[in-house]
């Protein structure tokens, strides 16, 4: 097997891993004396619909409506499925919010709300509180995304300026709520996961203001003045640990990254290459994460520690980009067009960076692969490494090498995905 077919193969490893269709039936709750109301949002919304209306009994009640990115919807029966903007909100996904809130509430103590929740709801599900326009949500949005902010900084925000995250839409119906939950974010704590519409959130309104401070971003007034207006107690906190409200929710989180890198581990064994796994909780600026995961791959190059070649490092987590210049890219490509120029031609190193739910940033890519003459054939073709760095032009670096990977939308997602193989 070459290289690259090692890189993919881990890769898909750890997507199918992470397969609703595989993992969501085993989580099925009973159907209830009532009805059955399913809801939900994120990358993986359309798929775990998909799994549940294949599984459920056909003479069980079964309606409901998810939210997913444009361009991962499926077809469903029972479920309907609404495509909507991310990573910046829009006025599709406002709107279903909104009628997924209004369901909610009709429900009575005989029905059930499963709630299907996956990495990108925060954006998808959102429903701004009143006197916050969309677009003032957007434009919020877009200005958190370049500060680089992390993802638990930016959710803080969100469910502070939502009517439905934040824990807001368990305790909205009287029903038994059963969530299932696909992990995109280090830790895995459900309330930082599509900003917890069904788990309590313990962050302030101060938290908010401490947030947008430290970052640098100016908020629209209207959102300024809602959390400045929370801060003094004039309007609600989010849902906090401890209310009864509740005691009628069951979260369950069905799959993680770190279930994912072990997958990509168990699959590289096979193929007689040692994995170390640096863990699923690796955040930073992608730039410094990339230094970091070069030191350990020369180490193995040069001194055969912690274990000779062939090795391999495996991570996973999510970095954050600084936006500073104008080209397109993500985190993923980021990280590699770093890493690659970090060991500019160590021998024999290949590597690869994805996000698992097959885009990275806002490109049609799930990331790159960095080979050992990836800086010499760059140069060859008139691309300056550093300079396409400095402009976060990314996209635009590996792009005309051949070195993008693309996989469409995966319809799961358990966060960015990276390896490097020392042969």
């Amino acid at each position: 097997m070459s290289p690259r077919e090692l890189l993919i193969g881990c890769l898909r490893a750890a997507i199918a891993e992470a397969d609703p269709r595989v993992i969501v039936p085993a989580h099925l709750p009973v159907p209830p004396k009532g009805r059955t109301l399913v809801v939900g949002a994120g990358k993986a919304a359309a798929s775990m619909a998909a799994a549940v209306e294949a599984h459920w009994p056909v003479a069980a009640p079964l309606e409901g409506v998810v939210i997913t990115r444009h361009g991962h919807g499926l077809p469903t029966r029972r479920i309907r499925v609404v495509e909507a903007g991310h990573p910046v909100p829009d006025e599709a996904g406002e709107q279903a919010a909104a009628e997924i809130l209004a369901r909610a509430g009709a429900l009575g103590e005989d029905d059930l709300m499963l709630v299907l929740v996956s990495g990108g709801g925060s954006a998808l599900l959102s429903l701004p509180v009143e006197g916050v326009s969309m677009a003032d949500l957007k434009a919020l949005t877009r200005s958190l995304l370049a500060s680089g902010a992390p993802i638990q900084d930016m959710n803080t925000l969100r469910k502070h300026l939502s009517r439905i995250q934040g824990g807001r839409l368990a305790l909205a119906s009287r029903a038994r709520v059963h969530a299932l939950v696909i992990s995109d974010v280090t830790g895995d704590d459900p309330t930082h996961i599509a900003s917890g519409p069904c788990s309590p959130d313990p962050t302030t309104y101060r938290d908010c203001l401490d947030i947008v401070s430290r970052f640098g971003v100016q908020p629209p007034p209207s959102v300024a003045d809602h959390l400045s207006k929370g801060a003094r107690g004039e309007v609600p906190e989010s849902a906090k640990p401890g209310d009864p409200g509740f005691d009628r929710t069951e979260v369950r989180v069905i799959a993680t990254a770190r279930r994912s890198l072990q997958a990509a581990s168990d699959f590289l064994a096979k193929h007689g290459v040692k994995a170390l796994v640096l863990g699923d909780s690796v955040t930073g600026e992608s730039r410094d994460v990339a230094g970091v995961h070069a030191s350990i791959a020369r180490e193995i190059r040069q001194n055969g520690h912690p274990w000779p070649a062939p090795a391999a490092i495996v991570s996973g987590g999510e970095t954050t980009v600084t936006i500073r210049g104008s080209g397109k890219g993500g985190r993923c490509s980021e990280f590699l067009l770093s890493l690659a120029i970090d060991l500019d031609g160590l021998p024999d190193t290949w590597a690869l960076a994805a996000d698992t739910d097959g885009i990275d940033g806002a490109e049609t890519n799930a990331g790159a692969i960095a080979t050992p003459d990836t800086i010499a054939r760059a140069r060859a073709a008139g691309l300056d490494p550093k300079s396409r760095l400095a402009d976060n032009d990314c996209f635009g670096f590996f792009s005309p090498l051949g070195d993008l990977v693309t996989t469409g939308p995966t319809l799961t997602n358990v966060n960015d995905f990276r390896v490097i193989l020392v042969l």
